[in-house]
């Protein structure tokens, strides 16, 4: 009987020492002692109700596992492991984001279909949950971002070290934009990084931003120098010494938000969205049909897929809300596959191109060549080609690459509009420079970045400041002149037709026909030649 009191003593001593991190984390019921001194009784398995020394007795296994949390965020700062939340370098980000709560509610807004996903994805390689955050930093969880160097997606990768860490990009499909690819993209990034600076996730985060060569270079140049070489010692971009410390702010506030006056909206700790399998192309606006959604959310769940349709090459996967998937499975599953997409048959005239077809059908050369089977560009008039086509306007894809960028274009900077026609070798810089704008506004005001590519035919809108600056327009570079009377008009020559009799039958001059057209003198008009006008609809009189 001592042998057991001492026993009894002993696990009195031990236990509640060895159990109390866990009972403080309200992980495992409290532990009761059962006896003369204890009100409290519990059942235990297998065990003596009846016995008159007290004992411990231990909780069922199964109760003692820890419920997950219900919300989300408590998720993310259980495994929060990053040093220096609270570092001076942190408190002028933090001040700011705890006075813009209006920001934080559109942040949690865009983030929450894609929070789950992320952080499941973080957890899994062991990772600080703060990395969870880093979208807000770098596209503020906007998963269509396009910044001015060329960066795209949640997160923010630009095209070369997408291609790196294998982020197919084609005219279809951008995996940049695709969230779990981009996800697994980026973690592969951070973590090849994390090697790189030897466990350090500071210079990680910071060669992430600016490059692992840029990192390398201020460590090496501060250890030269018998320099500290953390984060905070180094000599870094500007962008790069705000970057961490806005991570190191957004954590510190996710993590104690009463601390800071804000509210953080609740996000289910549960999957939102899911990914089903295709085994072909479908037209976005049919799955949205399908599924039971909206076009623009079957692109805020897909962002990646440019078009309106999913890429021809694959792969074949569709991310949706969880709870829609039975009902697009079902239903696709009744669709004959070859009812994914809808196909027109168009006979081939004089003057068509593999090209031009493309471009009018919203498709591609590849796939036209694909579909019809053909090995070359040439196609003969009297042929006929099948297309796929979109089952609805292109309108109504109004999350597309496309109507993102007219959208993004009809946006009013001014009073005076110009939309320019690309021709072979413009850039940006020059087109800029021409009309006397930034080329960071031309960027800007076009969706795109100052290093894009231009393509010749393509569409770009300047807005022209001030009424004095008309005349730097050349009206052989655009689609319509400044002026809501005015329209481009095509003309073909006929029998008989010289410059002047058509200058005066529309209305403008010789020496304007001529530079819209890039004629040359001396040369003459021959039947069938067509020429371009900018004519001012207010002045005709039957001519169109």
């Amino acid at each position: 009987m001592a042998a057991m009191a001492e026993i009894r003593s002993t696990m009195r001593r031990i236990l509640p020492l060895v159990l109390l991190p866990i009972m403080l984390a309200g992980c495992i019921p409290q532990l009761t002692l059962r006896g003369s001194n204890s009100d409290s009784t519990i059942v235990t398995a297998g065990g003596d109700s009846d016995n008159a020394h007290g004992q411990w007795q231990l909780p069922d296994l199964a109760a003692a596992i820890c419920e997950p949390p219900h919300n989300l965020w408590e998720r993310v700062r259980a495994g929060m492991t990053l040093p220096d939340h609270h570092h001076p370098g942190v408190q002028a980000d933090l001040d700011w984001y705890a006075r813009h709560q209006g920001y934080l509610d559109r942040v949690v807004e865009r983030a929450t279909p894609y929070l789950y996903l992320v952080v499941q994805a973080v957890e899994e390689r062991n990772m600080p949950t703060e990395i969870a955050l880093l979208p807000v930093v770098e596209s503020a969880y906007q998963p269509f971002a396009y910044s001015h160097g060329r960066a795209a997606g949640l997160w923010q990768f630009i095209p070369g070290t997408g291609r790196r860490f294998d982020l197919k990009q084609n005219w279809w499909y951008d995996g940049r934009r695709d969230v779990a690819a981009s996800t697994r993209a980026a973690l592969d990034y951070l973590e090849y990084l994390h090697d790189e600076f030897h466990g350090d996730w500071l210079l990680a985060l910071a060669a992430y931003n600016s490059g692992e060569g840029t990192v390398q270079r201020a460590v090496a140049y501060n250890r030269r120098r018998g320099k500290p070489i953390d984060f905070w010692s180094l000599d870094l971009p500007k962008e790069t010494r705000g970057y961490v410390p806005k991570l190191l702010a957004i954590a510190d506030l996710v993590q104690s938000p009463k601390k800071y006056d804000v509210t953080l909206t609740p996000i289910p700790n549960q999957p939102y969205l899911a990914e089903v399998k295709l085994s072909s192309q479908i037209d976005l606006a049919l799955a949205a049909e399908l599924a039971g959604v909206s076009i623009e959310d079957i692109y805020r769940y897909n962002p990646a897929f440019n078009r309106w349709a999913t890429d021809p090459n694959g792969r074949h996967r569709l991310l949706l809300p969880i709870d829609k998937v039975d009902q697009f499975e079902a239903r696709l599953a009744e669709l004959p596959p070859g009812e994914r997409i809808h196909w027109k048959r168009h006979m081939v005239k004089p003057g068509d191109s593999l090209l031009t077809l493309a471009k009018r059908y919203h498709t591609t050369v590849d796939m036209l060549r694909r579909v019809n089977g053909l090995h070359g560009n040439i196609i003969r008039a009297g042929h006929t080609l099948t297309i796929p086509v979109a089952t609805r306007k292109f309108s109504s894809y109004r999350l597309s690459a496309e109507q993102r960028r007219l959208t993004t274009q009809n946006q009013a900077h001014g009073s005076n509009k110009v939309v320019y026609e690309v021709r072979p070798g413009d850039t940006l810089w020059d087109i800029a420079r021409q009309y006397k704008v930034g080329v960071q506004e031309l960027a800007k005001w076009n969706g795109m970045a100052p290093r894009d590519p231009l393509s010749p035919g393509k569409h770009i809108v300047i807005w022209i400041r001030a009424a004095t600056e008309l005349s730097l327009v050349n009206p052989a570079h655009f689609t319509y002149p400044i002026g809501k009377t005015h329209q481009r008009l095509g003309y073909t020559v006929r029998n008989g037709d010289s410059l002047a009799r058509i200058a005066e039958r529309f209305r403008v001059t010789v020496h304007n026909l001529k530079r819209w057209n890039k004629l040359h003198d001396g040369r003459y008009l021959q039947p069938g030649q067509r020429l371009t006008l900018y004519v001012d609809v207010t002045k005709q009189s039957g001519n169109i």
